[in-house]
């Protein structure tokens, strides 16, 4: 079967090449096989590749794709939250591959009417979203959340995942152009990030500050953040988009009790229940039949162009997902 990696870090364009590997064996007990589907590229995969993601390097070989969508074509034994046939968001890491094998702990059914490659990206940004937007903070009905990179796609699910939810959302963005895509969207308010950014906050909620900052740009955008929140907020950060430190001043931390927390999907998966697990995308796969969690895509690649898929998804100023299919058609 067809498989993706690369043997050295560097620009994903270049380092990304197509290997033929053994497709996996039959699974053994509480396992499951998937045929994989479509699988989006994210930040992460592209930071991966280049070696400026995670707290340590990854070992190499190594093959990306944090999230996907894929069938269940064979179960081991005593597997009972799903079966042959069901669309999942496949059980490992590693997504541009044909298949995949992984354990079935926290797997559940995704609605069959649901957009396949909008279920390709459940797993990662749509519960980055729902799990900042719920653990940190208690919410109450129509509290403020402010964001930055609202545009990205956990930034648009914050949006609605909000709205749907009571709460109120300032959004800010680097261009004024996306002001009415995000409003249209169920953004209340979208501000274009600068220096003032914290009394344009004021005026917009009327000095109802929001109580939870969510970053993922990292740098001084964290500062901006903090200047905006209320007292005693939280600002959680997920993404490093500007490839600079997090950077908070002691007015914000010592002064007005403001706690910088960090979110990462992959240690919620290591240490949640796997009730926990599935209950969470039995909800948000619900709202994504919905069509609540719809995010644009831009353009899809079969897994044999993954080189040029790679490079797109770099480009600045791209109006949508870039995902891989994982096939030739």
């Amino acid at each position: 079967m067809k498989q993706m990696q690369f043997t050295r870090f560097g620009n994903p364009a270049e380092v990304a090449e197509i290997v033929e590997v053994d497709p996996p064996g039959p699974p053994g007990p509480g396992r499951v096989n998937v045929q994989v589907l479509a699988s989006p590229i994210n930040p992460a995969d592209l930071l991966n590749m280049e070696g400026r993601y995670g707290a340590e390097l990854p070992k190499l070989p190594q093959t990306q794709g944090a999230e996907g969508v894929g069938r269940v074509t064979e179960i081991g034994e005593g597997v009972d939250n799903v079966k042959v046939g069901d669309l999942v968001t496949p059980p490992a890491r590693g997504m541009w591959r044909e298949m995949v094998q992984g354990p079935a702990r926290g797997l559940v059914a995704l609605p069959p009417e649901a957009d396949i490659l909008q279920l390709s990206m459940l797993r990662a940004n749509p519960a980055t979203a729902w799990l900042m937007l719920k653990d940190y903070v208690d919410l109450q009905q129509n509290d403020f959340v402010i964001q930055n990179a609202a545009n990205s796609a956990v930034g648009r699910h914050v949006i609605r995942l909000a709205r749907s939810q009571g709460w109120r959302t300032v959004n800010v963005v680097r261009r004024p152009e996306l002001i009415d895509e995000l409003t249209a969207l169920g953004a209340d308010h979208v501000l274009v990030e600068s220096e003032d950014l914290d009394d344009e906050v004021q005026r917009v909620t009327g000095g109802d500050l929001p109580k939870l900052g969510i970053d993922a740009v990292g740098g001084v955008s964290v500062q901006r953040l903090a200047r905006c929140v209320a007292d005693g907020a939280t600002v959680v950060n997920y993404g490093l988009l500007s490839g600079d430190p997090l950077m908070i001043d002691a007015r914000e931390t010592v002064f007005r009790d403001i706690t910088l927390k960090g979110f990462w999907l992959a240690t919620w998966f290591a240490t949640a229940d796997p009730g926990e697990i599935a209950a969470t995308y039995a909800i948000l796969g619900k709202k994504m039949a919905e069509g609540l969690l719809e995010v644009p895509v831009e353009a899809t690649y079969p897994l044999s162009k993954v080189k040029e898929a790679v490079a797109h998804a770099a480009r600045d100023g791209r109006s949508g997902k870039i995902v891989l299919t994982m096939g030739d058609d």
